[in-house]
């Protein structure tokens, strides 16, 4: 009987490499259905603005750091972009992979990230593919460690700045409303998360913390809020000068946070008389790898292997 070879599939959303890819891109998201003009114009223009997205380079130093860790092949695929999870699925079963334990980067699970991530790879599998998927993993502790690492630098300095405790906002990006009307976990898993990574940080007590959701889509109908701009002003009605803005909902840097919150969500503090603060983001955060490594560990049945240490 031949042993199963077994390998790891790390799933992301993907990120273009330059504005000009921009509409290509889009069209991926909406899996070839029409994109408006000012829509495409106005992502075309945040890329501009950030230059370029670093995610699926992140992402790939991401999949090597947990590579070194495990003594199974870890491979990465995405859902709108290169490498495309189809090609990459090609790949792993013409090197012979038939057990598949698949980790989508996205923590909390919802039919909007998740779901589809899911589903696109399981339309490329073949019947005799074992295929195990981590549905969420948004309580792992490694995980909630390892935001809890990158906000409390950010919270003591704007703290400092500030000469009291600074209010923090924890984000995740938004849904639409219909979503978590149908069932989906997300908001209450984005909330956990938030939850137990600000029991991590002494001193950031209840009334110092809300919680947002941020990149409201562009298409019709409800999103899920409150907006960070609506925490913002709340917080300033309070008297506060300033906020943290952390985003728990993501692993890397990208589009969404060098935009959204370092350019958008700065200016709109910065118009309020408010100044704004943001841990760095988790990127090749060897708590973060420590995370990964222990899920695959666990999904596997094997003991991981090598030092966690940054990408080099």
């Amino acid at each position: 009987m031949t042993a199963q070879k077994t390998a790891v599939l790390l799933l992301a959303h993907g990120s273009p490499d330059s504005p000009e890819q921009v509409p290509e891109f889009m069209k991926s998201i909406t899996g070839g259905r029409p994109v408006p003009d000012a829509v495409i114009e106005e992502v075309r223009h945040r890329y501009a603005l950030i230059g370029r997205s670093p995610l699926t380079e992140l992402t790939k130093k991401q999949a090597e750091a947990l590579q070194r860790t495990l003594p199974v092949p870890v491979y990465l695929g995405m859902r709108n972009w290169k490498p495309f999870i189809a090609d990459v699925v090609k790949e792993m079963m013409a090197s012979g992979v038939d057990q598949v334990l698949a980790i989508c980067l996205a923590p909390q699970n919802s039919s909007t990230s998740t779901g589809l991530y899911r589903k696109a790879l399981m339309a490329e599998m073949k019947p005799d593919i074992q295929v195990q998927f981590i549905e969420s993993w948004h309580d792992h502790p490694q995980l909630t460690q390892a935001f809890a690492e990158k906000l409390q630098p950010a919270w003591h300095r704007a703290s400092e700045v500030l000469g009291r405790p600074a209010p923090v906002i924890f984000t995740a990006h938004s849904v639409p409303t219909r979503t978590i009307q149908a069932g989906d976990p997300y908001e209450q898993q984005a909330k956990e998360t938030a939850r137990l990574v600000a029991e991590k940080i002494p001193g950031l007590t209840p009334e110092l913390k809300q919680f947002a959701f941020q990149s409201q889509g562009m298409s019709g109908g409800p999103w899920l809020g409150p907006t960070v701009e609506s925490a913002i002003l709340d917080f300033k009605k309070q008297g506060h000068k300033g906020v943290v803005v952390a985003p728990i909902g993501f692993v890397c840097d990208h589009v969404e946070i060098l935009y959204d919150i370092d350019i958008a969500f700065r200016q709109f503090a910065t118009d309020e008389g408010m100044k704004l603060w943001r841990p760095e983001s988790l990127n090749d955060s060897p708590t973060f790898i420590s995370a990964l490594a222990t899920l695959a560990s666990s999904g596997l049945g094997v003991a991981a292997v090598g030092a966690i240490s940054p990408a080099q």
